[in-house]
């Protein structure tokens, strides 16, 4: 390689032939000569101008449905640079340069007969190799197990890994990283929980009954507070330093599976944080939604299906900011989507994960994310994909699912979503006061517009998350209450869903504190009370723990809740009858909520439809065997009975 001279000598040379005051004659040949030396400096110059800092994705795999693979490539001056490489299967169809120099965007084929291994990618300037990247491709992972779905057999239990536990101090505080501050005494500062503290507890996750965990977004968020939450991603192909590496994630998955045990990812397309190391140097100005001035979205979901709306409040909706921290990706733009969409399918295949929870689904573009929908699904067929819509109505949250089941003109390829409207229905029938569409009518009427939907059975159902004030402290405390919504939670149609802490009765409200996110006690060395173990709960705790277990780990043998249909009957006498039932393998359960502050007799009768020759019945949650006709709920009181 050619060194650079030193700044003055550069300078005499470049300067000394075209100096007035100069005495020197530079014939015609010796012009000729020194232009050479000042192309081949000015090229030595270029050549230490180069820097190349990433290739995005870092690697690949071979067997892909999909042939294309684009390379984001970063680095100083990078475009300055011709690129080249040979591997037998693959192809550089296309350089594509940008506005920002700093950026390459590399067109590849992968032939389906292409073999794992490795090649160098070389980038040259002005015919001299100035550097090269080792681009590996990977076997896809065949093993059993991974990769399996989520589905209505599943019980997810959703927690924040940085409030569950601790398992590895040494992660705690990363130097370089913009927030170092460490202070359980706050709910906006990191408390050290990470992905070996959640290793740590899986067995705990399992004696309860959970089927599958899931985690919010573990990727580096290297914002200067609040980082703790996961959803202002900086890094998207790197798990946060605090948390763990992506080995550990890897084997973090692994060690589920072994325990019979489903991971979901918790992935966000709309946003990323403004610390993102690309959104620091931008590929283009259109790689963001851009604005005049800060433009924060309405949250109005209304406008992307109303179709008397306002073609400005519909773009405000999709391309306003969800907060200043977070910018707004440009989802119509082609690098965009290929980036996010690559991405994802690379922690799929790197990890085996089971299923993806998709953050704010009714801020993206639509079009973009069917697309999405479609590409991902060809890669991994089993794969279980569910969208949050924190919306008011059932036709609202149709909307956003698969098979235009509400005439939206085309198919989002959308397996499900987070079913608030149900999450509400559950709350007025245990708080409200019954009348005609009020109480525990609101829940009857809400699943009989289950017909919107392609398959209800794939919305993950929930009475509260990280968002939303606790289930326990949105019933008053009453642990009747409790025990109603825990019963209709994990005997409903769907996927149930609890937040971490539930079980032993966490609870506070997400306003004006935001307690709802605090750490699970005995999660961190040092705690007083290890509520992981039942010498650490109190009687209630224990209590409410066994509830669950107890009906978790019986939805986990019984094929009428895990497959069953869904038969209701309109509430009569302010009680609300439900049946989930197979007939292939035969089983039916009865759902019985009485949310009166009464005692109630309830004739079998009429619902012979479900109990023809039915005798005997067993409640679930006691163990006892009680006689199938006149049966008595006492006041808030959920009976959950296997028919036999």
């Amino acid at each position: 390689m050619i060194k650079s001279p030193a700044p003055a000598t550069f300078l005499s040379v470049i300067h000394s032939p075209f100096n007035a005051q100069t005495k020197i004659h530079v014939n015609a040949r010796g012009l000729k000569k020194m232009l050479v030396i000042i192309t081949v400096l000015l090229s030595s110059i270029n050549l230490f101008a180069q820097k190349l800092e990433r290739i995005e994705p870092m690697f690949w795999y071979t067997g892909m449905h999909n042939p294309k693979l684009q390379l984001l490539v970063h680095g100083e001056n990078i475009a300055s640079s011709s690129v080249s490489l040979t591997y037998p299967g693959v192809k550089l169809v296309k350089i594509n340069k940008v506005e920002n120099p700093n950026y390459l965007f590399l067109d590849l084929t992968l032939a389906a007969t292409v073999k794992s291994g490795s090649f160098p990618i070389n980038f040259s300037v002005n015919g001299k190799k100035i550097f090269s990247y080792t681009y590996e491709l990977k076997n896809r992972d065949k093993s059993a197990g991974r990769i399996q779905g989520v589905t209505n057999k599943d019980f997810i239990y959703l927690l924040m890994p940085d409030r569950f536990s601790n398992g590895d101090k040494s992660n705690d505080v990363v130097q370089g990283l913009t927030e170092t501050a460490l202070n359980r005494d706050s709910m906006y500062y990191r408390h050290g929980g990470d992905i070996q503290g959640v290793i740590n507890h899986l067995d705990y996750l399992k004696d309860l009954g959970v089927t599958t965990v899931w985690m919010t977004p573990e990727v580096e968020n290297d914002m200067p507070q609040a980082s703790y939450h996961g959803y202002a991603v900086t890094d998207h192909y790197k798990i946060d330093p605090r948390y763990g590496t992506n080995a550990l994630y890897k084997k973090y998955v692994e060690i589920a599976h072994a325990k019979g045990l489903k991971v979901i990812k918790d992935i966000v397309h709309n946003h990323i944080g403004t610390q993102h190391w690309f959104y620091k140097d931008l590929p283009m100005k259109s790689w963001l939604n851009q604005w005049p001035k800060y433009t924060q979205t309405s949250y109005r979901d209304q406008t992307v299906m109303d179709i008397h709306a306002s073609a400005a409040d519909r773009k405000q909706m999709l391309d306003g900011w969800f907060v200043p921290s977070m910018p707004d990706l440009n989802q119509t733009n082609p690098y965009v989507q290929n980036y996010l969409t690559q991405n994802h399918i690379w922690w799929i295949e790197y990890a085996g994960i089971d299923g993806l929870r998709l953050d704010t689904y009714g801020y993206n573009d639509p079009v973009y994310m069917a697309d999405w929908a479609l590409k991902v699904q060809a890669e991994f067929p089993h794969l279980s994909v569910f969208g949050e819509t924190l919306v008011t109505a059932v036709a609202n949250q149709a909307f956003f699912t698969g098979g235009n089941t509400v005439n939206r003109g085309f198919d989002t390829h959308l397996q499900g979503i987070t079913d608030a409207t149900l999450k509400d229905a559950i709350y007025e029938g245990i708080n409200g006061k019954n009348g005609w569409v009020e109480g525990i009518n609101r829940l009857y009427a809400t699943l009989a517009h289950d017909f919107l939907y392609k398959n209800p059975n794939t919305n993950c159902i929930f009475l509260d998350n990280h968002d939303m004030s606790r289930f326990y402290s949105m019933v008053g405390e009453d642990f009747d209450k409790y025990k109603m919504g825990m019963s209709i939670l994990l005997t409903m149609r769907g996927i149930p869903e609890m937040y971490y802490g539930t079980e032993i009765l966490m609870k506070n409200f997400s306003n004006p504190d935001g307690l709802i996110r605090s750490d699970f006690p005995g999660g961190w060395e040092g705690d007083k009370k290890d509520k992981f173990i039942a010498d650490g709960r109190t009687n209630k705790e224990n209590e409410a723990f066994n509830f669950v277990k107890t009906l978790a780990n019986f939805r986990k043998s019984s094929a009428a809740l895990q497959t069953g249909k869904l038969m209701q009957f309109v509430p009569q006498d302010d009680i609300y009858v439900y049946f989930r039932y197979n007939t292939e393998p035969k089983g039916t359960v009865m759902v019985i909520v009485n949310n009166t502050e009464k005692e109630k007799t309830l004739n079998t009768d009429r619902f012979a439809e479900r109990t023809t020759g039915i005798t005997t019945a067993k409640n679930v949650i006691t163990g006892e065997t009680i006689t199938f006709s006149n049966i008595k709920i006492s006041a808030k009181t959920t009976l959950v009975l296997e028919l036999r």
